[in-house]
């Protein structure tokens, strides 16, 4: 029977109830007695009934509001595409009423998060999208939005003991081997390589970076141990105009490196200093597509960036709310971005808002 044309005449002169118990039942309202509900899901599965959700969803002229908690981070910052792809999607999905909140913690700061989440929570979000800060604080968090039924999305770490709706990133760790593997390929004849860090008080700002060096390091004990490693902190605590004597310094000392590598979205820190210093035999490898880093690759001071298409997971976690809470569907519970690789001849051909 084509689903399509079935009434809800149709459906109550098949399980013989009234038309009312019908549409009770398919919009889930209570004051149905367990004998009628069996006898209506009897026909429904007899007459292969699939419920147009989007009109059904329309109809009921609800208004959600979904939260996002992210790191606060500058602009030209990969956390801007995320924003980015999740205005879009509650753009596109505005006929359903669907509006967002962004809320922003510092990630060094463990007591900014719980402050931003119990706000959140006071308000009481249809759905939350969150970037994890430490594991035990932001357990607190999640099992609190399992108590009170609030579904939730991971972005960026991936934490599955939390039992997220679902996860949005990278797989850190093979995104670290692979940035290894590709350097290497015009490093191979190196002796040291250059790596980049922005860290407070000892500590790189996310678990995803933790892994992606972890990754990084696996790769370069296998094939490459000899090749001894830099590591270069331009500290979150110091003025961004100190920057450049720290590289300037270090690669005087170090007239050996010409390769260098970053985990995180700020390789045109280096790329830039390069570029100014006319340093053309130095480059750096790094990550996401932002504005400064694109262009420090069509200059040549990087040489490589590996893109996650975070406008795209902005606007998936968005989305799969969407689907879970408004249509009811089943969605995907670990989605990894893939881990493509971005030069001066590729670049301007990336498409980061291809949401099909």
């Amino acid at each position: 029977m084509d689903t399509g044309k079935i009434r809800i005449k149709d459906i109550a002169e098949r399980a013989g109830v009234s038309v009312g118990t019908v549409d009770r039942v398919l919009h889930e309202r209570p004051n149905v007695s367990p004998k009628a509900l069996a006898k209506v899901k009897k026909a429904l599965e007899e007459m292969n009934y699939e419920p147009n959700r989007y009109a059904a969803a329309l109809a009921y002229n609800k208004s959600y509001t979904f939260f996002l908690v992210l790191p606060k981070h500058a602009s030209e910052a990969y956390w801007e595409e995320i924003e980015e792809g999740a205005t879009t999607a509650c753009s596109r999905l505005r006929d359903f009423s669907i509006s967002k909140k962004m809320m922003y913690y510092n990630r060094f700061d463990t007591g900014t998060f719980a402050k931003i989440m119990d706000n959140a929570l006071s308000q009481q979000p249809d759905g939350v999208v969150v970037v994890p800060s430490q594991l035990d604080i932001t357990r607190k968090y999640t099992d609190i939005m399992h108590e009170r039924q609030i579904p939730f999305i991971l972005l960026d770490s991936y934490m599955p003991d939390l039992r997220p709706l679902a996860f949005y990133g990278q797989d850190s760790f093979s995104s670290g081997y692979f940035a290894a593997r590709m350097l290497m390929i015009i490093a191979y004849k190196e002796q040291e390589i250059m790596l980049m860090k922005q860290m407070r008080n000892g500590n790189v700002a996310s678990k995803q970076q933790e892994n992606r060096e972890t990754g990084f390091r696996h790769y370069m004990h296998d094939h490459f141990p000899n090749v001894k490693i830099h590591e270069v902190n331009l500290s979150l605590d110091e003025k961004r105009e100190s920057y450049d004597a720290i590289l300037e310094k270090f690669f005087q000392q170090h007239p050996l490196v010409h390769h260098c590598i970053t985990f995180n979205s700020k390789a045109h820190l280096v790329g830039e200093y390069l570029l100014k210093s006319n340093r053309r035999d130095i480059q750096i490898m790094g990550y996401d597509m932002v504005p400064k880093n694109a262009e420090c690759v069509r200059q040549g001071s990087i040489s490589f960036l590996i893109a996650q298409h975070a406008f795209m997971q902005g606007y998936a976690c968005i989305d799969t709310l969407f689907n879970a809470i408004i249509l009811k569907k089943e969605v995907d519970p670990v989605n990894y971005m893939p881990i493509e690789l971005l030069t001066k001849e590729n670049i301007d051909f990336y498409r980061r808002k291809n949401i099909g």
